[in-house]
């Protein structure tokens, strides 16, 4: 196995690792409901507590990758997303549960980045396209394994043995890592932790006020308070993120103009990504009757479908540019959500759930390798560590702020109503992603023929 090849497949085992638990988890949540109680409020902690950690400290997992090396980094994800999950195994009850997710989350934010920083780091030009299709290709395995292992495992035995699948892969990217040597270290790296106090606890505090708004309701003192709170820290945060000496934020990457148009459209896409993912399959089980195999299963044509063309259409977008492709995805991943309107109580899988899987799915295919290389590839590769991080941080962010604003979209109660404003919301924050991409994306300049 050649070096570069072990770098791909050592990224795309790490990833896959965080990406895997991401969809265990939604399958999962309405057989956690039933054992341990707690309601949509819970269900969201549930995902929003490893959101938070894991997007607050993938900005510091991004300067410690730059600055101490992205193995040393990814062992550290590895190990504790191990012990995070067997932790969660054993949750006596949804307190527990959420602290262990955090804990999940906060090994989790050493992956993702550092994994892109590997790839960014051992290919250029269309060969990094290239490499990071086919990395989003076969880490899509995570969204076929997680729905119809969790699911079967939920429907069988526990929702709690759903979360132990990630040792196997835990283990084999471990040993993988053995022949991966980190270059010298920064004699005067440093890390901003009073940066990343701001930031977590900002969104902490935040999040738990969008979440426990539709139960406590605005009247009450918490509400304002945490959402006040949440977001002078936040404001403080990024203020400081202009002074300090090694911010773990460098505003300076928003010069880029790819970069910064490219985490607009992040931020809108990956939003109603994730509010699509946790409305539906919550819906599809507790609305419309079926398993939790059965759900996970549901989206299966979408994962085909990525793991089909994402290798494709990334070395596409690397030879044409990536504006087409981060335009025509979102709008048609918003033309598959409008199509789940046809959802009725008389509920049919082939007719009104398959045909917007399917379109939703192309979309996707379409967007997500262009839009990963068109930031990446805007930013120099000494830096392309915390560039992953930054990005992967807003779709997380994006993620925990839609999903904590699930109650205020379908209105408190996930029935058939709910699920249309859901879907309605997801196609409008897809549309508006596309456009921004039009508007703003420009194409690298094409070398000239022969030149790679």
């Amino acid at each position: 196995m050649s070096s570069s090849t072990r770098v791909l497949w050592i990224a795309i085992l790490a990833s896959f690792v965080a990406f895997l638990d991401g969809t265990v988890v939604n399958v999962a949540l309405p057989a956690i409901d039933r054992e341990l109680g707690g309601g949509l409020a819970t269900q969201q902690w549930v995902v929003d507590g490893y959101l938070i950690t894991l997007g607050a400290l993938m900005l510091v997992a991004g300067s410690i990758s730059d600055a101490f090396g992205r193995g040393f980094v990814m062992k550290i994800g590895l190990v504790g997303f191990g012990i995070a999950s067997v932790a969660i195994t054993l949750a006596p009850d949804p307190l527990i549960l959420v602290i262990a997710r955090m804990v999940q989350g906060a090994a989790g934010a050493f992956l993702v980045p550092s994994s892109l920083a590997l790839i960014t780091s051992a290919f250029s030009g269309a060969a990094q396209a290239k490499a990071i299709g086919t990395w989003t290709a076969l880490t899509t395995g995570a969204m076929v394994a997680g729905p119809l292992i969790g699911g079967a495992l939920v429907d069988l035995a526990s929702w709690r043995l759903a979360f132990l699948i990630n040792v196997i892969p835990i283990a084999i990217t471990l040993w993988l890592l053995r022949g991966v040597k980190d270059p010298p270290r920064h004699p005067d790296a440093r890390i901003d932790l009073i940066g990343a106090v701001l930031c977590t606890v900002g969104l902490g505090a935040f999040v738990f006020g969008l979440i426990e708004q539709p139960r406590l309701g605005w009247a009450h003192p918490a509400i304002p308070l945490t959402l006040g709170v949440g977001g002078v820290l936040f404001a403080l945060f990024l203020i400081r993120q202009r002074t300090a000496r090694s911010p773990i934020l460098p505003l300076d990457l928003f010069r880029v103009r790819n970069f910064w148009v490219g985490n607009i459209a992040t931020t809108l896409i990956y939003a109603a990504l994730s509010l699509n993912g946790f409305v539906l399959t919550i819906y599809l089980q507790e609305g419309a009757g079926l398993s939790a195999t059965l759900a996970g299963l549901a989206s299966l044509p979408m994962t085909i479908l990525m793991i089909l063309l994402s290798s494709r259409i990334g070395a596409l977008a690397g030879r044409w540019g990536p504006r087409l492709f981060m335009t025509i995805g979102p709008v048609l991943m918003g033309i598959g959500s409008l199509l789940f309107l046809s959802v009725r109580e008389d509920f049919s899988y082939w007719w009104q759930v398959l045909p917007g899987m399917i379109v939703f799915g192309l979309g996707l295919s379409i967007m997500v390798s262009p839009l990963t290389a068109a930031i990446l590839g805007s930013i120099e590769p000494a830096r392309s560590g915390i560039a992953s991080a930054v990005n992967n941080a807003i779709s997380r962010v994006a993620g925990l702020v839609s999903i904590a604003a699930v109650g205020t979209i379908v209105g408190g109660t996930l029935d058939l109503d709910g699920f249309y404003r859901a879907a309605v919301v997801v196609a409008g924050l897809m549309i508006v992603g596309g456009l921004v991409s039009l508007a703003g994306i420009r194409n690298p300049a094409r070398a000239p023929s022969g030149a790679e």
